[in-house]
């Protein structure tokens, strides 16, 4: 094996040399290995993708299909998107110049960055959040501004976002909001959005409106950030949560034509452009009455997943915020054990053979608690259950 030179290593990108590797999947590489573990720690989803989505794939292999698409995305895929958000979320926006495909809405989340970010800049990121936002932020020369949530309920309240963008002094570009959110499940209601958007509508700031598991709303109607501030809200989806299509790579970015060009250039450069079968898949799933038959049958597995769960750990012990959306739940550790997530989490895995992630891995307000996976089978779930208790007494 070549040995690379200290030196060179040392020249690398100085932020990429700081960071370490995604610290959810490093933790469940971390508890993989235990014997006969039951794992509720990832977002993937266990339901198999429906055959009349995959048909469309594989007609599009077949029809030979194999050429470079636009980099903008198939122009059927694109409006398949167009009719998706004006169907499910009265949404408007041209298919021709106002949507992006990116492979995943991972990178989306960065294309949307790089499109926004000078050096020095700064990012406003309510947490407990999913882990990607502040790595994409230093990535691209940002700083991040981690605002506890855990006091609120988990939602961003107008005085924190008010105080965070007066403290800024002007170097807030971004606010990111992801919801229904990863890890919490906490979803924000239309007050509770138009009271943050009046207030970024004073500013120049745009919003990063991350909500793929939009679909994946259970006690209430989702509403859109785009709804209420098109203008300064660049609105991010796709299909891994909603059609369990993780491994086809398709996610989307939906803004005003001016913005979503120049994220389109970013895109351009990073990827050239998304796969043509997945594309084609996701045009099914997003376009068709079956594709979103699909979703509601998921969602209504998920949802009785989650109000087992729901109970049977609030019947332990645990504290959980009321999870909206999603399908994870935030639970705090019961208080004789302790704050130290990771080592509850741990000790679970290794004694109990549960897996699950630490919550402090989802930043501040995120210590104390872990997030548990209910995208896994119901079977799965129940027997996890009588783990998790059995090692609890």
């Amino acid at each position: 094996m070549p040995n690379i030179k200290d030196s060179v290593l040392s020249n690398l990108n100085r932020q990429v040399q700081a960071m370490g590797a995604n610290a959810i999947r490093a933790f469940d590489e971390e508890v993989s290995s235990v014997p006969n573990i039951i794992k509720l720690t990832l977002g993937e989803p266990d339901f198999n993708v429906p055959d009349h989505i995959k048909a469309a794939a594989i007609r599009s292999i077949e029809e030979n299909d194999s050429h470079y698409a636009p980099a903008s995305g198939s122009v059927a895929v694109r409006q398949a998107i167009t009719d998706f958000l004006a169907n499910r979320y009265g949404l408007t926006y041209n298919a021709d110049n106002e949507i992006v495909v990116t492979v995943g809405a991972t990178e989306a989340i960065y294309d949307c960055l790089a499109t926004l970010l000078n050096p020095g800049d700064e990012v406003l990121i309510p947490t407990p959040i999913f882990s990607m936002y502040g790595p994409d932020v230093l990535l691209n020369g940002a700083k991040p501004i981690y605002l506890d949530t855990s006091a609120n309920d988990f939602v961003l309240t107008p005085e924190q976002l008010r105080k965070a963008i007066e403290d800024s002094d002007g170097r807030a570009k971004v606010l990111i909001l992801n919801f229904p959110s990863n890890p919490t499940g906490v979803t924000y209601d239309k007050e509770a959005l138009t009271a943050l958007a009046a207030i970024i509508k004073e500013t120049d700031m745009v919003v990063i409106s991350d909500e793929i598991y939009s679909e994946l709303t259970y006690n209430q109607n989702h509403v859109s950030m785009a709804e209420l501030l098109p203008e300064q809200t660049l609105l991010l989806n796709g299909v891994s949560k909603s059609h369990a299509m993780t491994g086809y790579r398709i996610g989307f970015v939906a803004g005003p034509k001016k913005l979503v060009e120049k994220v389109n250039v970013v895109h351009q450069f990073t990827t050239t452009a998304a796969s043509n079968p997945a594309m084609a898949a996701t045009a099914e799933a997003l376009g068709t009455p079956a594709g979103k038959a699909d979703t509601e049958l998921m969602k209504l597995a998920y949802q009785k997943r989650r109000d087992y769960l729901y109970q049977e750990l609030i019947n332990l012990g645990f504290e959980i915020p009321n999870p909206d959306g999603a399908f994870y739940i935030f639970a705090k550790i019961p208080a004789k054990y302790g704050v130290d997530d990771h080592s509850f989490a741990l000790d679970l895995a290794k004694s109990g053979k549960v897996a699950v992630i630490p919550g402090s891995i989802f930043g501040l307000g995120g210590e104390g608690y872990v997030r548990i996976s209910y995208a896994a089978s119901e079977n799965q779930i129940k027997a996890a259950v009588k783990r998790i208790s059995d090692f609890m007494k």
